[in-house]
């Protein structure tokens, strides 16, 4: 495989959870596959509702151009929320992945039903969403949630990733799943370590969808251009959204 450069958005302004994000990222890369990752530099610190994804779709399409400009071959949006996706389709060149939708397709590659661990209760509303958008909400056995904010992933003092562990435990014995796909970008440091520890493939997000892009790169696949991922429509964009005129 040729050299590659692939962008991996953290959707949030979390400067340590996109280090996060691309450590697991580089962790997984091809040799000569180069990770770029980014965050926005205005927007919410952490993403846990809609409210938190509409403002954050603004800063990864923000990226998405930046990374254009810079001649990237892909992109990785590392939220489990996919905020923005199918607006960063339009705008990108090259392919875009978002981590939810690339968990739960490598999922199911290799177990029939799955579940999930994740951040908050409000948030598993938003993952049953997805679940139904991209057809695996059969596949899903169930979903479970740590009831700890996605910032606590980055204080350091380990509680986060125990209460990942222990759901993750608490899926395998209530669940009757064959896998887990770990619902945050801030937990994509955990999941080697845990599919040795409890014999199970643990997905993440993020390492799925760099390995995603560097393969749709390596076969010559990008983004559909035809239909309602073309470029955006030519028009005047007015004050801040100036600079995100994609002509």
């Amino acid at each position: 495989m040729s050299a590659m450069r692939i962008q991996v958005i953290n959707p949030n302004t979390s400067q340590a959870m996109t280090e996060t994000i691309g450590a697991a990222a580089r962790a997984v890369a091809a040799p000569g596959t180069e990770i770029v990752a980014v965050c926005p530099s205005a927007g919410v610190p952490s993403i846990e509702g809609h409210f938190d994804e509409a403002i954050a779709a603004v800063g990864v399409l923000e990226q998405i151009k930046a990374g254009r400009q810079q001649g990237v071959d892909g992109h990785v949006i590392a939220c489990f929320g996919d905020p923005g996706l199918l607006a960063a389709r339009e705008l990108a060149q090259g392919p875009v992945i978002g981590i939810a939708e690339a968990a739960m397709h490598m999922a199911t590659l290799v177990a029939t039903r799955f579940s999930i661990v994740t951040t908050l209760p409000r948030t598993l509303i938003i993952a049953r969403h997805l679940l139904h958008q991209y057809g695996f909400h059969n596949h899903c056995a169930a979903l479970h949630a740590i009831d700890l904010p996605v910032l606590a992933l980055e204080d350091g003092s380990g509680q986060a990733q125990e209460r990942v562990r222990e759901g993750c435990i608490r899926a395998l014995k209530e669940d009757g799943c064959g896998a887990i796909v770990l619902g945050c970008g801030g937990m994509a440091t955990l999941a080697q370590e845990l599919t040795r520890e409890l014999h199970v493939p643990v997905i993440d997000g993020v390492s799925a969808a760099v390995k995603m892009v560097e393969s749709l790169v390596a076969l010559g696949l990008s983004t559909s251009k035809q239909g309602d991922l073309a470029f955006p429509e030519a028009k005047a964009l007015s004050g801040k959204f100036q600079a995100l005129n994609p002509f």
